[in-house]
């Protein structure tokens, strides 16, 4: 069920999957799907467990044997192929969870594959937490903008966008500025 209900996301978008559209979908009532979860919201939760999960394993694979910029590369690619095979899967990892529903998902993988790729830039804290979020921020922000289309009335291709968006992080992350006094 959540498997289908991730294709669903897929084909018509995150936010328009509910039990009731699964219903439709495998013609079946709506009734014998409450049986397995309690409510559309649920089923988004599963969804997103499921999609944090195929992400972990992806990012997994993909930085095996990999340091510098080719572990980052390698990370941030896994991120962008995900979004653009599974645009649904994808909006749901940013399906915010509960503390409960956090502590059961993948999400601690993607934290500490993030920081295994930041070890090959040599920063501490609190520079490598500012460097995950930086890196989380435009991985997101970039295959987000893609997806909507906002790079696709102009020259140059979104792939020389994101391969000079890679190699400046590579280049900011291995020349980290020294925090400023406030």
């Amino acid at each position: 069920m959540v498997r289908g209900g991730a294709e669903l996301a897929d084909e018509v978008g995150f936010e328009q999957v509910t039990v009731s559209a699964l219903a439709r979908r495998f013609d079946v009532t709506v009734a014998s799907l409450y049986s397995q979860v309690k409510n559309s919201h649920e089923l988004r939760v599963r969804i997103a467990l499921l999609a944090l999960e195929e992400l972990a394993d992806r990012a997994a694979v993909a930085l095996a044997g990999r340091a510098g910029k080719d572990a980052l590369s390698a990370l941030g690619n896994v991120y962008r192929d995900y979004a653009r095979e599974h645009p649904g899967r994808y909006a749901a990892t940013q399906l915010r969870l509960t503390p409960e529903e956090a502590a059961r998902s993948a999400g601690g993988r993607h934290s500490l594959m993030t920081r295994a790729v930041l070890r090959g830039y040599d920063l501490v804290e609190p520079d490598q937490t500012h460097a995950v979020r930086l890196l989380g921020s435009v991985f997101h922000g970039f295959v987000s903008l893609e997806a909507g289309g906002g790079f696709s009335h102009s020259a140059p291709e979104s792939g020389e966008s994101w391969s000079r968006a890679l190699d400046a992080l590579d280049s900011l992350l291995r020349n980290w500025p020294a925090p400023t006094a406030v």
